[in-house]
């Protein structure tokens, strides 16, 4: 049996994990603050992991996250999940295409591919679930005004 080890929380990083545990963002981050805690109070990795429904491995992660980055550790980097298809700037040529053409959004499409470029966009084009989310958005924006 491997050596188990303790997290050694002072009475302000307590206070803030509890903070954290009781008004974070995420479920994720709540789970992450409450791993500590309770590892904080002698349980083994098993243990905690068992309580909170999880893996022994994912709590040792966590744990070594949190000594190495404290509070901030636990909470998710930035740089995950999937990357923009668009600019910033390429937004008003979008919007302005599909306010073009409304009525054909395949229209719009492909004089976006050929005015912006091919090589701009994951998967080769403009997805039609974009435009017909900018066409929802317009459309919402028009009904309120």
């Amino acid at each position: 049996m491997g050596k188990r080890k303790v997290v050694q929380v002072s009475d302000e990083q307590r206070t803030e994990l509890e903070n954290g545990e009781r008004n974070g963002k995420s479920h994720s981050f709540h789970n992450r603050c409450q791993m500590i805690l309770l590892k904080s109070e002698h349980r083994t990795s098993a243990q905690v992991a068992r309580i909170l429904g999880g893996c022994a491995v994912v709590v040792d992660n966590w744990v070594k996250r949190y000594g190495a980055g404290g509070i901030k550790g636990l909470q998710i980097r930035p740089g995950r999940g999937r990357k923009t298809i668009l600019q910033a700037v390429d937004l008003a040529v979008v919007t302005e295409a599909v306010k073009k053409s409304r009525q054909r959004i395949s229209q719009a499409k492909a004089e976006l591919e050929t005015s912006l470029g091919r090589g701009k966009f994951v998967g080769g084009g403009v997805q039609d679930s974009l435009l017909y989310g900018m066409l929802k958005s317009e459309w919402l924006s028009n009904r309120k005004a």
